[in-house]
């Protein structure tokens, strides 16, 4: 599965959004990836799984990790690719940590699978929450990276995809300026 191929899908399941959107992180965009919506297709989240799997093959993971509901979706049918366990992670009181009841083997060798990289923030506090726990975090795999590599999780990674699309602060944001109030995703109707 190539780039334009991810994109492709992203688009043809309207995961792929443009307008005035604040991300997660707080930064404003004008592209907001709606991963629910392609991964809500169980023969799509599978293949996505199948080409990230592919670039850990022979790399043995044991454990594949993932923070968020999208990353949970991905993460999950990676580690089904490679045969491997799999666990999440949750915030608690603002802390990253695993989900109540998972454990990690010290130096299990993880992988830390998220569905859309744009600063790294969640994949290096899934990261460091792994870390913390006793597991070898070797490598980080998404299926879009919104920073195009510019994000540094701390670990090596791949990504499927890889988007260049300008995240702001909300304070240097030229739409906000214009008085053009970002939406939330999820806030917005649906359309048919």
């Amino acid at each position: 599965m190539n780039a334009e191929q991810v994109i492709d899908q992203f688009r043809t399941t309207g995961a792929l959004l443009e307008g005035h959107f604040q991300l997660s992180s707080g930064l404003h965009s004008t592209v907001y990836l709606q991963c629910a919506l392609v991964l809500q297709f169980p023969e799509k989240a599978e293949a996505f799984g199948r080409a990230i799997a592919e670039a850990y093959r022979g790399d043995e993971i044991q454990l594949v990790a993932s923070p968020a509901i999208g990353g949970i979706v991905i993460g999950h049918e990676v580690a089904r690719a490679l045969g491997a366990r799999f666990v999440w992670t949750e915030r608690e009181s603002g802390k990253m940590t695993l989900r109540r009841g998972f454990t990690v083997a010290a130096g299990e060798k993880t992988l830390v699978v998220e569905d859309v990289i744009t600063t790294g923030g969640s994949t290096r506090e899934t990261i460091d929450a792994l870390k913390r726990a006793g597991a070898d975090v070797i490598a980080a795999a998404s299926i879009i990276d919104r920073s195009a590599g510019d994000a540094d999780v701390g670990v090596p990674r791949t990504t499927l995809a890889s988007l260049k699309v300008l995240s702001v602060d909300p304070l240097e944001c030229d739409a906000c300026k214009l008085g053009d109030a970002a939406v939330k995703p999820g806030s917005r109707k649906a359309t048919p």
